[in-house]
């Protein structure tokens, strides 16, 4: 059904690989979120919270490196535990506090990479303008939905992102205490598409629609990537999932090898949330974003 809808939009849309740690801790975090191109003069879709952690990710290496000058500008003091903790809380770092976080943009650009990051006020949703490349990596972009008065109850979607982290170029260097990129090991993250069928219309505070609702749930990583028709038109970008409360709560003895074992099971609804097409247009125009409709 998709099939074809598919191979175009994976055409324009792109993965964000991240990777991050917690305060004290070598364990790498690696995760995926999802954008796509809008337009060739280097203008890219994306959800507002996906965008928010790119501008954080500078200001925690920035914590990290105001500490790690502090403490060794007190190298007489480094081994004092009482007076690193001063610093701990100076710099409000805990166990659960993240360290270090870098994000990689998967397939975009070459050359430098520079971008104006525009995130709406109120909505999930936001710009990025990659900036002062050589060279854009996409030269197929989407067409938007001129008419959106076909996303009903009924109407089946697609959305397509990268939900699965499997890129494993990356590692925590105990010498220099910090996680890097690597030239080895897996570059790539594959994508993933998931279809559900439209089921009610989301309302922001002036009971305007802002987004839709889908039967089926948006997976952690394909935040950011397009919703799109059986003909590849965008119709929303998907932003979140919804847990509504069946009401099945069930506490039951069931046999299992033989054995009598207790299963309890709290059923919850798992569904998608996507931003609305309208939304986006009007974002885009707000900030003088050209873009095809059809």
């Amino acid at each position: 059904m998709f099939i074809n809808a598919i191979e175009k939009v994976i055409q324009f849309t792109r993965p964000i690989h991240t990777i991050s740690r917690t305060y004290n801790s070598t364990v790498i975090q690696a995760g995926a979120s999802s954008l796509f191109f809008v337009n060739s003069d280097g203008w890219a879709l994306t959800c507002g919270h996906v965008a928010k952690q790119i501008v954080i990710s500078g200001q925690v290496l920035k914590r990290k490196l105001d500490f790690e000058k502090d403490l060794e500008a007190t190298h007489s003091r480094k081994s004092n535990k009482k007076w690193k903790k001063e610093l701990e809380k100076k710099f409000k770092l805990s166990g659960s506090e993240t360290y270090e976080i870098y994000n990689n943009f998967m397939n975009c650009i070459e050359g430098k990479l520079g971008a104006d990051i525009k995130v709406h006020k109120e909505i999930d949703v936001a710009l990025i303008h990659f900036k002062e490349y050589s060279k854009l990596l996409c030269d197929s972009f989407p067409i938007f939905a001129k008419d959106s008065s076909a996303i009903k109850p009924g109407r089946f979607v697609c959305r397509l992102g990268y939900p699965f982290a499997e890129f494993t170029n990356y590692e925590y260097d105990k010498n220099s205490d910090k996680i890097k990129w690597t030239k080895t090991g897996r570059f790539d993250t594959p994508y993933f598409p998931i279809e559900g069928m439209v089921t009610r219309g989301l309302l922001g505070k002036d009971k305007k629609i802002i987004g839709f609702e889908l039967s089926t749930p948006g997976l952690r990583g394909q935040s950011g990537g397009p919703a799109f028709d059986v003909d590849g038109r965008i119709l929303g970008i998907q932003a979140a999932t919804g847990h509504l409360d069946m009401n099945f709560d069930i506490e039951q003895d069931v046999l299992r090898g033989g054995k009598k074992k207790q299963v309890k099971d709290y059923a919850f609804l798992h569904v998608g949330k996507c931003i609305h097409i309208e939304v986006i247009k009007e974002f885009m125009n707000e900030n003088g974003v050209v873009f095809q409709e059809g």
